[in-house]
């Protein structure tokens, strides 16, 4: 694949419509969480698409007060190099973020698989 050449303004519009199409029930419930968009994963796992990092609402008790908000990071960089097209790009960035927005719900790896999410 030779992949998609996009510039990183219209890469964030992709992004945000992607987030745009979360919807209004669960977006509601996403609390402290920003997202952010970086050329590439961590060094230590170059595959990733996107990252959640954070405390995930399942987890949260009385005590998660005064926190840093939880990051989803979505990696410009791996997803334009596996797409063949625009198309498939808007897809596969709506699919990450849907991933990683759901890992801030408690929803692990298998269960996404399994919601073909993963």
């Amino acid at each position: 694949m030779a992949g998609v050449d996009l510039a990183r303004g219209p890469f964030e519009r992709l992004v945000d419509d992607a987030l745009d199409g979360v919807p209004d029930e669960l977006a509601t419930l996403a609390r402290n969480v920003v997202v952010l968009v970086a050329d590439d994963p961590p060094t230590h796992a170059p595959d990733l698409l996107g990252l959640y990092e954070g405390v995930p609402l399942t987890e949260r008790d009385s005590s998660y007060t005064f926190r840093e908000p939880d990051r989803i990071t979505v990696f410009s960089r791996p997803l334009l190099a596996m797409c063949a097209d625009e198309a498939e790009l808007v897809e596969q960035v709506r699919i990450t973020v849907v991933h990683e927005i759901a890992h801030h719900f408690g929803i692990d790896d298998d269960r996404l698989r399994e919601l073909g999410y993963g």
